[in-house]
C-alpha cells in the first residue's frame, strides 16, 4: 500500500442522516435491558450491588436479572461459572429440607435494588442427582467447556419432590415480597437443556418442564412462566431439534406456558492478528429460531426472550487465555451491543414475533484482576465502556420515528457477509413529551483503526420551538476506562484519587452540548464526527 492509498484510507468520509419528528412508526420498549450470570453468589457482594443499582438507573423500565444456580446445592461461594444456596436437601429418612437463607440474600438485594428477577427453576440439588461423578465441577478458563457437566445437570430422580420444592419457593418469596409482586416476576425452566446443561433426554426435559410450570401455577396461579432456553439455531441441528420437540410437546399437551425462550451467539476469531466479530452468526441464531417459532401458529402469540444473547458463548473464558474475547474492555463491546440490539428489533419485526427481552449474559467477576478480559459489565467496581453503550440505549423513549442513513448496512447483507469493508453508520431516534434522543453508532467487526465517519444530521419535523442539545459519547477517548487504567500503568491496586479517576472515567461522558441550537422552518442540522466503534446520544430538548 502506498503512503497515498494509506492517508486515503484514514481520511474521514461523509454520512448523511435524516431523522423525521413528525413521522411515528410505533411505541419504543426497550427489549435490552435484560441481564444475566452464572455465579448468584456475586448478586449481595459490595460491587454487586453497586452494579445492579447502577442497571435500574439506566432507564426508567427496571431491568430483569437471570442468573444460573439458584437451586444448586453447595457452600454458598462464587466461583466461575458456578453458584449455589443450597435450598434443598434431605433429612437421614429422605425427607424433604428446605433453607431459603441464600436465596433471600439473593432476592432481598434484587427487591433494594429496583430490579425484576427473572426466576430460573434450576438447576438440580444434590440430594435429587444420580449423576454418576463428582455433583460440583472445578473449571477454569483453561478447560475444556463441557468438564462444566457434573451432577447438578442431571434430571430430578423424584419429581414428586422436585414439584413440591418449586410450589414450595414460590410460595414462600410471595410470603416475602407480596404474591401480587412475586406474580409480576417472569419465570423460566432451566437453561440450554440441549447443550451442557442437561443429561437427560427430550422427553425427560418435557415431562420436568411440565411439573415445574404446574408447581409454580399452583402457588402462583397468575404468574408467568416459560422456556426451554435452547441453544443458538444457526447451522445447529441439535438446537433446531430440541426447539421443535419442545414446541410440540406444549401444544400437544397443553403444557403452560407464557412466553418462550432461546438464546443466539455470535462467534469472534483472530483474523490476520486482530479480533474479528461475529455479529452475523448472533443474527442468523435470532433469525432461525424465530422463524422455528412460527412454525407452530398455536404459540406465534407469545413473547419471546432471548436469554442470552452475546457476540460469544462464555462470559467467564477471559481475553488472556482466549485472545478472540480481546474486544471485550473496550469500546467495540459497547458498539457491538447498540448494532446487536437495534437488528434484534428489526428481526422481530421481520418475523412479526414481539421479542420482550435479549439478555445480555454479563455482570462481574469478583476477585479477579482488573481488566482481564471476562465478559462483565464492570471490574472491581469501576464500569467498562459496555455500561455506557447500555445508558445511551436508556435515554431513548416515547415513539420511534422514522430515521435513513445513507451508510445503513442491510441486515440481510450483514447476514450473509458480517460488516466487513464498508461499516454500519446507523441511527435510530425516538420522541417523548420533552423532545427527541437521535442515537448513532459506527460499527465494523474489525478491531483495528479506520476512518471516522463526519455526519451531517437532518432533522425535520420539529416545529417552531426552541431546541437545545446535549451530547452523550463512547469511544476510544470517552466513557473509556479501560483506555484510562493503560495510561495510569496498568495499576492492580489502585486507591484514593487514582481509584476515583478510574471510576468517573467509567461513566458516561457529555461533550459538545449547545444552549440553544438554530431552527430553522422546523428543521435543525448537527454535525458530528464519530470514531469508529463509537456512539453518540444527541437528545434535542424543546
Amino acid at each position: 500500500m502506498t503512503v497515498q492509498e494509506d492517508t486515503r484510507m484514514c481520511s474521514p468520509y461523509d454520512v448523511t442522516i435524516s431523522v423525521h419528528a413528525n413521522r411515528p412508526t410505533g411505541k419504543y420498549e426497550p427489549l435490552w435491558n435484560w441481564f444475566g450470570y452464572d455465579e448468584p453468589n456475586y448478586t449481595y457482594s459490595p460491587h454487586g450491588r453497586k452494579l445492579l443499582k447502577e442497571l435500574t438507573e439506566l432507564s426508567p423500565e427496571p431491568p430483569r436479572i437471570r442468573a444460573h444456580n439458584l437451586l444448586t446445592s453447595g457452600d454458598g461461594l462464587p466461583a466461575l461459572k458456578w453458584g449455589s444456596t443450597n435450598a434443598y436437601a434431605e433429612d437421614a429418612y429422605g425427607n424433604p429440607v428446605y433453607d431459603w437463607t441464600i436465596i433471600d440474600k439473593i432476592f432481598d438485594t434484587y427487591v433494594e435494588a429496583g430490579n425484576i428477577p427473572l426466576i430460573q427453576i434450576g438447576f438440580t440439588p444434590e440430594a435429587l442427582s444420580d449423576f454418576d461423578g463428582p455433583y460440583r465441577h472445578q473449571w477454569e478458563p483453561a478447560d475444556k467447556y463441557a468438564t462444566i457437566t457434573t451432577g447438578w445437570t442431571a434430571p430430578p430422580t423424584d419429581l414428586k419432590k422436585w414439584g413440591d420444592l418449586i410450589e414450595a419457593w414460590a410460595r414462600h418469596l410471595a410470603e416475602r415480597y407480596g404474591e401480587d409482586v412475586v406474580s409480576s416476576w417472569p419465570w423460566e425452566v432451566w437453561n440450554e437443556p440441549d447443550g451442557h446443561y442437561w443429561t437427560g433426554t427430550i422427553p425427560q426435559f418435557c415431562e420436568m418442564y411440565d411439573v415445574s410450570a404446574k408447581a409454580l401455577k399452583r402457588a402462583l396461579p397468575k404468574a408467568r412462566v416459560g422456556g426451554p432456553h435452547t441453544c443458538g439455531a444457526f447451522a445447529n441441528e441439535k438446537a433446531q431439534t430440541f426447539l421443535r420437540a419442545f414446541l410440540k410437546h406444549v401444544v400437544d399437551n397443553k403444557s403452560p406456558i407464557d412466553f418462550l425462550a432461546f438464546h443466539a451467539k455470535g462467534n469472534p476469531v483472530i483474523y490476520e492478528g486482530h479480533v474479528r466479530m461475529g455479529l452475523h452468526k448472533q443474527l442468523r441464531d435470532i433469525e432461525t429460531n424465530l422463524a422455528i417459532i412460527n412454525e407452530f401458529p398455536e404459540l406465534r402469540h407469545l413473547p419471546v426472550v432471548i436469554g442470552e444473547s452475546d457476540p460469544e458463548g462464555c462470559a467467564a473464558c477471559s481475553a488472556r487465555v482466549h485472545p478472540q474475547n480481546g474486544y471485550r474492555n473496550g469500546p467495540l463491546y459497547g458498539v457491538y451491543v447498540v448494532e446487536s440490539m437495534i437488528r434484534t428489533y428489526e428481526l422481530a419485526r421481520r418475523a412479526n414475533i414481539h421479542i420482550e427481552g435479549a439478555v445480555t449474559w454479563a455482570f462481574l467477576f469478583d476477585d479477579q484482576p482488573y481488566f482481564d478480559g471476562f465478559r462483565d459489565l464492570a471490574t472491581n467496581g469501576v464500569d467498562k465502556a459496555v455500561l455506557n453503550g447500555f445508558r445511551m440505549l436508556g435515554k431513548l423513549g416515547g415513539e420511534w420515528l422514522e430515521s435513513e442513513s445513507d451508510y445503513r448496512r442491510d441486515i440481510e447483507d450483514i447476514m450473509s457477509h458480517g460488516v466487513r469493508g464498508k461499516p454500519d453508520v446507523n441511527v435510530v431516534a425516538t420522541r417523548d413529551d420533552k423532545g427527541v434522543s437521535i442515537l448513532l453508532w459506527h460499527y465494523h467487526d474489525d478491531d483495528e483503526a479506520g476512518p471516522s465517519a463526519d455526519i451531517t444530521v437532518n432533522l425535520d419535523g420539529w416545529g417552531d420551538m426552541s431546541a437545545s442539545l446535549k451530547h452523550f459519547r463512547m469511544d476510544e477517548e470517552h466513557s473509556h476506562a479501560f483506555g484510562v487504567w493503560k495510561t495510569m500503568g496498568k495499576p492492580q491496586n489502585p486507591t484514593g484519587e487514582d481509584y476515583a479517576r478510574l471510576e468517573a472515567s467509567g461513566k458516561l461522558a457529555e461533550i459538545d452540548g449547545q444552549a440553544s441550537v438554530k431552527v430553522d422552518d422546523g428543521k435543525i442540522a448537527l454535525k458530528v464526527s464519530l470514531p469508529r466503534q463509537g456512539v453518540s446520544l444527541l437528545r434535542l430538548d424543546w
